[in-house]
């Protein structure tokens, strides 16, 4: 079945743990891809080749692969090199997604030379990016797909709370290729709107997998309650 067929209209789920964080795990992953599976997701999108196989074993979705990895000389963080894109392969990543801003990459490696990489590969190719420019330049290189994962991360693009409902818009009408909405996306009501906008699909990550950051939101309210109500009760 053709991915973007099978994936339009729904949630993808963002499977992600980092080593400081409890979730931490390629067995975890995979049972939280399990859990989104369940709940209807049409997708994964997963961290490290090491969860992708994992998650590839365990459930019968297409999985976008990425790897965030540091070097020292590029601020690029998201698959930022031919080494990365190698990994998702060997781990039977069914699209490889990279940070597809015109920033610095590592080691000499261009934007071009990546895509180009990927599609010699075979992968599916989504570009991460932070703005309309992005997109275009990155439609223009031949990716498969846009996604708008890193507005709010890079200095240049709007710096809000809330999913950029803006970039979504203009870049969906400007897009030939699918475009995919991403960052921020943390309510139901967000999914709907991004849709309404004519985005493909929706990726949501923390608001579902991440529930040391769904616990702050409620531990956040408690707090926010005692300094307006005062600490009495009312039992």
């Amino acid at each position: 079945m053709d991915l973007f067929k099978q994936v339009r209209h729904g949630v993808i789920v963002s499977c992600q743990a980092l080593p400081d964080e409890p979730l931490f795990g390629s067995q975890i992953m995979a049972r939280m891809a399990a859990a989104a599976a369940a709940g209807g997701a049409v997708a994964i999108r997963a961290n490290t080749g090491a969860d992708v196989s994992s998650i590839k074993d365990t459930v019968d979705l297409p999985v976008i692969g990425i790897v965030k990895r540091s070097y020292p000389d590029s601020e690029v963080y998201i698959t930022p090199t031919e080494k990365e894109v190698d990994e998702l392969i060997a781990a039977g990543a069914d699209m490889i997604a990279f940070d597809a801003t015109r920033r610095r990459r590592p080691g000499g490696v261009t934007l071009e030379g990546m895509v180009r990489y990927i599609k010699a590969k075979g992968r599916l190719a989504m570009a991460d990016v932070s703005t309309l420019e992005e997109a275009l330049y990155a439609e223009s290189l031949g990716v498969d797909c846009v996604s708008t994962t890193l507005s709010g991360y890079t200095p240049y693009s709007p710096q809000i709370d809330i999913p950029d409902f803006q970039l979504a818009e203009k870049a969906a009408a400007a897009l030939k290729v699918p475009l995919i909405a991403e960052g921020r996306i943390s309510e139901p009501s967000h999914v709907m709107r991004m849709l309404g906008l004519g985005v493909h699909a929706v990726v949501v990550g923390s608001a579902i997998t991440r529930p040391q950051l769904i616990t702050k939101r409620f531990t956040a309210a408690a707090k926010r309650s005692i300094s307006i109500h005062g600490s009495e009760s009312k039992s």
